[in-house]
């Protein structure tokens, strides 16, 4: 039995025989995150499981896309009976990113159910999949498994994470599974134009407004391969715009011709920056440039907090990008 085999009899043994459960993500949460989570909250909630989700208030609101999306129960300070629960993670490459300080090998007892290729395997039990297009599909496989048929609440959530994290079925990561699972899912009762209008379009001017101001702060570098800009406070009060009306800016970036890597930094206060950083034909591997950082994500797609100044940050992705190309 493969190691993966393995981790995935057990994680459906857990959430068989467990009765109380309490569901995370990543900080800052995307698409897969909250669509793995709530489809997971949906699929306990239909084996007759007491489970709780996990938000923080830092990470609300969410973003304007996702805010249709019902997070209406999620509790956003740990519960008194932490330790009584099994915590399960959700798109989660490393405990660190977590919001919830109390959750560490201090007797909690953790499931990790993840696709990032760099996962540091925190859990007592690790169901990582990095041939999975995204964590909404392990968490499909695990319904099904289950014997739980998606209602259109569950389908919608996975939905979701799915087309998210295959940016519209486009990227590489978009393999056969991820077709057959948006089947079961839309015959389960997902509205695709539906799901595509809340996500895409509806968009306030507020995030038109600060994705010119990106726009006019682009800059090139190295014959074009690092195509970046910067948004900083002023820029997001200027157009009246919080932070989650930043999404999408940077697949603007990596749409440019000659683009090896694209990179948004924005302003977050205290001296600090994410980067957000995107892999536009895989040839560079922008995991590995967010982890020499702190930070991790997938080969395509990562980011990393930082205290470096703009100066430091092009210097060290112009070097991390010129040390991977070997040019």
């Amino acid at each position: 039995m493969s190691v993966a085999t393995d981790a995935r009899s057990r994680v459906l043994e857990e959430l068989r025989s467990g009765e109380r459960f309490l569901l995370v993500t990543h900080e800052n949460p995307d698409g897969d995150a909250l669509g793995s989570l709530v489809g997971m909250h949906g699929v306990l909630t239909a084996l007759g499981k007491d489970v709780l989700m996990f938000v923080a208030g830092a990470d609300l609101p969410v973003p304007q896309e996702y805010a249709w999306m019902d997070l209406s129960t999620a509790i956003h300070e740990p519960p008194a009976d932490l330790d009584e629960r099994t915590v399960v993670f959700l798109d989660c490459g490393n405990i660190d990113r977590t919001q919830v300080p109390a959750v560490r090998h201090d007797g909690s007892h953790i499931l990790n159910v993840d696709h990032h290729h760099d996962n540091t395997h925190f859990g007592d039990v690790d169901l990582v999949v990095p041939e999975a297009s995204c964590t909404a599909e392990i968490v499909w496989d695990l319904m099904l498994a289950l014997g739980v048929r998606a209602t259109t609440a569950i389908a919608e959530a996975l939905y979701v994470g799915l087309v998210t994290d295959t940016g519209k079925f486009m990227y590489e990561n978009t393999g056969p599974r991820a077709h057959l699972m948006a089947a079961d899912l839309i015959e389960a009762g997902v509205q695709t134009h539906d799901i595509y209008r809340r996500l895409y379009e509806g968009m306030p001017f507020a995030k038109i407004d600060l994705l010119g101001r990106a726009l006019s702060h682009v800059t090139r570098h190295d014959d074009g391969r690092l195509t970046m800009t910067i948004l900083r406070r002023e820029d997001f009060d200027e157009a009246g715009a919080d932070d989650s009306l930043s999404e999408g800016v940077i697949d603007h970036l990596r749409s440019v011709q000659g683009t090896k890597v694209a990179a948004v930094i924005r302003e977050i206060g205290d001296g600090r920056k994410k980067i957000s950083l995107r892999s536009t034909d895989g040839e560079v591997d922008v995991s590995a440039i967010a982890r020499e950082a702190g930070g991790g994500g997938h080969r395509q797609a990562a980011g990393v907090t930082t205290s470096m100044d703009e100066d430091e940050i092009l210097a060290f992705l112009r070097g991390q990008i010129a040390a991977q190309l070997g040019r």
